[in-house]
């Protein structure tokens, strides 16, 4: 039977043996804990504590009054030492609460079990998500509350759960389904019971046997719509427009977002915490972490509280074992290149790549040679070469004509191009460039 798939893609050697068959280790931290007051999309966060504060386990040190937005928990107890500014993955200098570990893990008085969460109302359960710090944990970051409150003339037809980590090297969401499927499929029942007439589907690549029965097997001794379907191995197959097309058919327009055609995708660590959250009380402290590579020395799974420095999670995994050619926060194909190792996690945290120049091919661009490659591997059916070169002409309205702001950035393009050309990083560029035109022709109506 001919498994589901999309249009276009790739498929990238997965370098996912190095840490497929690594159980999850619980890592406690040693040195400070920094927490970036912009760790989803959306409105960053202001500070709620000062220096010398006593925080608690699940404390909220941060928060905004804006929708979108979502709230910054202590994933430690300890005192607060700092409120400045710091690195983060990206490369940014951002405000972060910085908090002195005491090593108690002392947890706030509010963290208890809802025994009756079952009979909770769907506002009461936006209301928890939101106050957890809920966002999607694949990477996307987008506060979950608002993902789960879409307008009320969109009716929601299917639950789409995002299993398939498409990203080269990352194991994370694969171990979660692997050894711990009852949470998640407890936080797409509770997501269920927001949408009561949706189809809940658990999309995985087929790459993945292991979880497939293990998540079948677990709702095997359940009752209710929900359902695994195999999915073909492609590369960005977890792609939130590849992955409705995959499981409905349906393609989303330009514009548009999942819930105007029916879906709401949620990832397996998103609805894990969802559950931890309503059912035991606890919030978004901690997150799984693939520290991986071809100079990690023993590549491993890590769950750490949020905060933990790169630096010490790399230790954690012996280190390295010669100087790696490149760092990315992420995979290989969407990560962000790292500036240093002494910046923390956050909740989009979802691998730690470090790799050898033998696993960097790194050369000089040459000339366009017209070949089609990037076209037929685009996912989104657009013309790589063509946004390209009107990035590079700086012929942005141009760009924005053609298509470039559904760029998803998956870097399809890049990988095929015989002349290695930079192609997904001009349409980040033009993108960029179009929408802070966007908002200064908005500032001066």
């Amino acid at each position: 039977m001919k498994l589901p798939t999309f249009r276009g893609g790739i498929h990238p050697p997965d370098g996912k043996a190095l840490t497929k068959s690594k159980e999850i280790e619980v890592y406690h931290p040693q040195g400070d804990l920094v927490y970036p007051m912009s760790q989803h999309l959306g409105v960053p966060c202001s500070p709620l504590v000062k220096k010398g504060d006593r925080v608690l386990v699940g404390m909220k040190i941060a928060d905004s009054e804006a929708f979108v937005s979502s709230p910054i928990l202590s994933s430690v107890s300890g005192t607060v030492k700092e409120i400045g500014t710091r690195m983060t993955v990206s490369g940014a200098m951002e405000t972060c609460v910085v908090v002195g570990n005491d090593g108690q893990y002392e947890h706030a008085a509010e963290l208890l079990p809802h025994s009756d969460y079952l009979s909770l109302d769907s506002k009461e359960y936006l209301r928890i998500i939101r106050e957890a710090g809920l966002v999607g944990m694949g990477g996307a970051t987008f506060p979950t509350h608002v993902k789960l409150s879409p307008p009320p003339d969109k009716k929601i037809k299917w639950l789409i759960v995002n299993g398939a980590e498409c990203e080269p090297f990352l194991n994370c969401d694969n171990r979660l389904m692997m050894e711990h499927p009852e949470p998640i499929i407890g936080g797409l029942e509770i997501c269920l019971r927001i949408f009561p007439e949706a189809e809940g589907i658990i999309a995985i690549e087929n790459n993945k046997p292991e979880s497939i029965r293990r998540m079948e097997g677990e709702l095997s001794e359940r009752s209710g719509s929900i359902r695994v379907v195999p999915h073909a191995v492609k590369y960005p197959q977890g792609a939130e427009k590849m992955l409705i097309y995959s499981v409905t058919g349906q393609e989303i327009p330009p514009g548009a977002l999942p819930a105007d055609v029916g879906c709401i995708i949620l990832n397996v660590s998103t609805l894990s915490h969802i559950w931890l959250a309503v059912a035991e009380g606890i919030p978004v402290v901690e997150r799984i972490v693939s520290v991986t590579g071809d100079v990690i020395a023993n590549p491993k799974n890590i769950s750490a509280p949020m905060g933990t420095s790169v630096r010490e999670l790399i230790d954690a995994a012996g280190g390295f074992t010669e100087e790696p050619a490149k760092i990315l926060s992420g995979g290989p194909m969407m990560g962000v290149s790292m500036r240093s190792i002494d910046v923390p996690t956050v909740k989009g945290t979802s691998g730690i790549l470090a790799l050898s120049s033998r696993a960097v091919f790194c050369s000089p661009e040459s000339n366009c040679i017209r070949c089609g490659r990037c076209i037929e591997s685009c996912p989104i059916g657009l013309l790589p070469t063509t946004l390209d070169s009107l990035v590079r002409r700086r012929e942005y309205t141009e760009f924005d004509s053609a298509g470039g702001m559904n760029c998803i950035e998956c870097g399809c393009c890049t990988y095929v191009c015989p002349s290695r050309r930079h192609i997904t990083q001009s349409c980040r560029d033009g993108k960029a460039a179009v929408a802070a035109a966007r908002r200064k022709a908005q500032s001066t109506k």
